[in-house]
């Protein structure tokens, strides 16, 4: 059998998916493949497709139509398309598989569906968007390196108003007054309670820190060792810290006679945060020099602390540990800074930062939420609720009308009070408890319950 050479190849006859080329005279050109696909298509889907650009759809829009046009309509889609009139589609490669019987089920389909079925999905909770109670808080001192407000595991919440010391029982709604200075000039830096809620630290302009058994109401102790008023005050077991505004801290064992068994001079200005961390190891200060410190346990008089960050431009005020991770520190800079910044203390890293747009006064943990909430000052007076770890702005309760000095939270982690230079005292209800968790309470609470009554039977 002879084999034909291209040149003598009829013009007429082109080969299966090549393309006819040019042949120049004693030359042979190899064919090539055609740049693009042109899909096959039967008459009936370029019928179909011509009649719905043209009369097929305004033969539907029309409503004035009579009911034997609409029938002919009808019947003369389902001649042309078939099936495809129904589900709109003119031009298609293959049909829609058929689903498989409920026998023969994917398992992997199976756990798919159950992962994304509306029980499961995160349900945002809702914030109340004022405060659940507000108290007046007459003759507070407007200073924004003092620390006037905390809330004890006795559900006590403790306020320091110029010159005199109140307490207020959550629970009952009495107030007391504690102390009340000698002298018109001096008044109240800052207070602090116990882990155990029995006794409270109290720092004043005449650089003293009192302490005063709450049961009964009467001044246990006066530690006198610093030369400037007292600013802040942290508790760590029966070691308090106390710093102040000549830029030391010292630490006081309350058992002892002897009880100033540290100074800590790392700060060139005042001392205004302080704040230990919960497994008791690490100690973090922040100054109006811009800096914070973290020191550990244990350290002596004359000792450098661990690490001492610099990146905020501001006065330091807000510094607060992580209530899950003991090793993670959160603080908040004054106006001129602005920023919350999350740091590893082990490496003294930073590890996320956001800019608040306003002043920093303090910052607090949520451990059943994972957020953080902060106080602020100009311009909006506001409380803002940050997701952790992204620093994601949650929501803003505003209600004070000037900046917020100080912040606190109940025992239970529910609620936070705020305290003004507005002169008002506002409590809100910012994390309330999970269902789940409210759940497992009530189950707890009706078990004792139960289980009293059959011994009392």
């Amino acid at each position: 059998m002879s084999m034909r050479s291209s040149a003598h190849r009829s013009p007429h006859r082109t080969p299966p998916r090549f393309a006819a080329s040019r042949l120049t005279p004693g030359k042979r050109k190899s064919p090539f493949i055609a740049d693009r696909f042109i899909p096959s298509r039967s008459a009936a889907d370029f019928d179909y497709a011509h009649y719905v650009l043209t009369s097929g759809r305004n033969d539907e829009l029309d409503v004035d139509c009579s009911p034997a046009k609409r029938e002919f309509s009808k019947a003369m889609s389902e001649n042309l398309a078939g099936s495809k009139a129904s589900n709109g589609k003119i031009l298609h490669f293959v049909s829609r598989p058929p689903g498989c019987p409920n026998s023969h089920e994917s398992s992997v389909k199976a756990v798919y569906k159950h992962c994304t079925s509306p029980k499961t999905r995160r349900v945002a909770r809702a914030i109340p968007q004022v405060p659940e109670r507000i108290l007046d808080a007459p003759e507070v001192v407007d200073d924004f390196y003092l620390n006037l407000v905390d809330w004890g595991k006795n559900n006590q919440l403790v306020v320091a108003l110029g010159g005199c010391v109140y307490m207020w029982n959550a629970s009952s709604g009495q107030t007391t007054q504690l102390l009340e200075m000698d002298s018109q000039d001096d008044f109240i830096a800052s207070v602090a309670w116990s882990h155990n809620g029995d006794y409270l630290a109290v720092g004043s302009t005449q650089n003293t820190v009192q302490l005063w058994d709450v049961a009964s109401m009467k001044r246990v102790r006066t530690m006198k060792s610093h030369s400037s008023r007292t600013q802040c005050l942290a508790w760590n077991g029966s070691t308090l810290s106390s710093g102040s505004a000549d830029g030391s801290i010292h630490q006081h064992d309350v058992r002892v006679a002897n009880h100033l068994t540290a100074v800590f001079s790392a700060h060139c200005q005042g001392v205004c945060g302080l704040n230990w961390s919960c497994d008791g190891k690490l100690l973090a200060s922040g100054g109006n020099d811009n800096m914070v410190n973290i020191w550990k346990a244990g350290m002596s008089t004359g000792c450098d602390p661990l690490h001492t960050l610099r990146q905020h431009q501001a006065a330091v005020k807000a510094v607060r540990w992580c209530p899950w991770q003991n090793s993670l520190l959160a603080t908040g800079g004054g106006t001129a800074d602005r920023f919350i910044r999350l740091w590893n203390a082990s490496t003294g890293q930073c590890l996320a930062q956001t800019d608040t747009k306003s002043q920093v006064s303090g910052i607090l943990w949520s451990r059943e939420h994972r957020e953080l909430v902060s106080s602020h000052g100009f311009s909006r007076n506001q409380l803002t609720i940050w997701r952790y770890p992204n620093l994601i702005k949650v929501t803003e309760l505003e209600g004070h009308t000037s900046r917020i000095l100080c912040l606190a939270m109940s025992p239970d982690g529910s609620h936070v009070v705020s305290l003004g230079a507005d002169e008002t005292l506002r409590i809100w209800n910012c994390f309330a408890p999970k269902q789940t968790t409210a759940k497992k309470a009530a189950t707890a609470d009706h078990t004792i319950c139960a289980i009293r009554a059959s011994r009392i039977r």
